[in-house]
């Protein structure tokens, strides 16, 4: 299996430079590729495939000489990314959903390049980048497994090695134990068994800091490097909350993934939901889908099973008898006349998630 390792890069100012000279060339490439395909098709009604654009980048080096102080499978790269693009948008016209042509990048919107197979070794503290040079790397965990892919990440004036890794999964001990989780905005989660994962809230919390750089940024002049600078600190801080809430989703998926064999989710239209303006806030700072995309990745590798099920009338249907109980959102507490079960509203919902993936 692939797992990834990211880590900080410590460049210097000419490394630096270096770093945004690749970005650049990469994104020009990236752009003028894209405009290939566009035209080939509309004058000729000719798809260019991945071999068609890769063959053309030694000719591309005798009439662009800065394309030869990039690495040369960095480039190769830049033609791959078009074509996965490509790939993506015929897949999804295939399938009948919404197909998102593939568009031109912004030099903020391409904000990475990647080394395929060469170019790069870890020597102590240090990452060798062709063309680079070494960097300074903070390797704050081990590497584990056998690296395939080295991704360089410049995300707010902050520079980022991602590392893809082959490792060997190692299982967990066998658990009889299941679980269903319920999902809610007062609180995260709340399984079967009782636990509950309260709801972190970093944006609210972060809320009037981050309005009072917003207003701070309207000010500014547009164009200007003190514009530049206010964008930067505010990206900096919505970085920050994304990286409180990532954080606290690692913790809960690893906490469930260590205890129980079997979990069991609801299968929600996030996009759906953000759509009811009274709660996409809440809902977009609870974090749903990180916390089942991370718990599902940590239970293949473990050995787990996450499975999804079907959430309607899991909050209105008495796990202990199967009767429809009606109740508004505001009733927080389950109470069955037909059985006399009583329980929290989302425990509930919980056990009727799990007797589904159970079933």
């Amino acid at each position: 299996m692939l797992k990834a390792y990211k880590y900080r890069l410590y460049p210097n100012r000419e490394q630096r430079k270096a770093i945004a000279f690749t970005l650049e060339r990469c994104h020009l490439l990236y752009n003028r590729l894209l405009g290939e395909r566009i035209h080939a098709y509309k004058s000729e009604g000719k798809n260019v495939t991945y071999y068609d654009q890769a063959n053309t980048l030694s000719e591309r080096k005798r009439h662009i000489p800065t394309l030869k102080h990039v690495h040369s499978q960095v480039l190769q790269d830049v033609v791959r990314r078009l074509d996965k693009a490509f790939q993506a948008f015929f897949r999804r016209v295939k399938r009948g959903e919404t197909p998102g042509f593939p568009r031109f990048k912004s030099a903020t919107q391409y904000d990475s390049f990647t080394y395929p197979q060469g170019g790069y070794t870890i020597s102590g503290n240090k990452i060798k980048l062709s063309k680079i040079g070494e960097v300074k790397i903070k390797l704050h965990r081990p590497i584990e497994g056998k690296i395939k892919t080295c991704t360089i990440i410049q995300k707010n004036s902050k520079c980022y090695v991602c590392l893809s890794c082959e490792v060997d999964s190692v299982p967990l001990p066998d658990s009889a134990e299941r679980v269903g989780v319920d999902l809610g905005v007062k609180t995260l989660a709340v399984t079967s068994d009782g636990e509950y994962f309260e709801s972190p809230t970093y944006l609210r919390k972060s809320e009037k800091r981050l309005k009072r750089l917003q207003r701070s940024v309207s000010r500014k002049k547009k164009g200007s490097s003190r514009r530049k600078k206010a964008v930067c600190v505010l990206a900096r801080l919505h970085e920050r909350v994304a990286n409180q809430r990532k954080d606290y989703a690692h913790k809960v998926s690893r906490r469930l993934v260590n205890r129980y064999g079997l979990i069991a989710f609801e299968e929600l239209n996030v996009i759906g939901m953000i759509k009811n303006h009274k709660l996409a806030k809440s809902i977009a700072d609870s974090g749903w889908s990180q916390l089942v995309t991370f718990t599902t990745y940590k239970a293949e590798s473990a050995g787990r099973v996450v499975k999804q099920v079907d959430p309607r009338n899991t909050t209105q249907l008495c796990s202990n008898c199967s009767e429809i109980v009606k109740k508004a959102l505001s009733v927080r507490v389950h109470r069955c006349k037909n059985c006399g079960f009583v329980a929290d509203r989302d425990e509930n919902a919980a056990k009727n998630i799990l007797q589904r993936a159970i079933a």
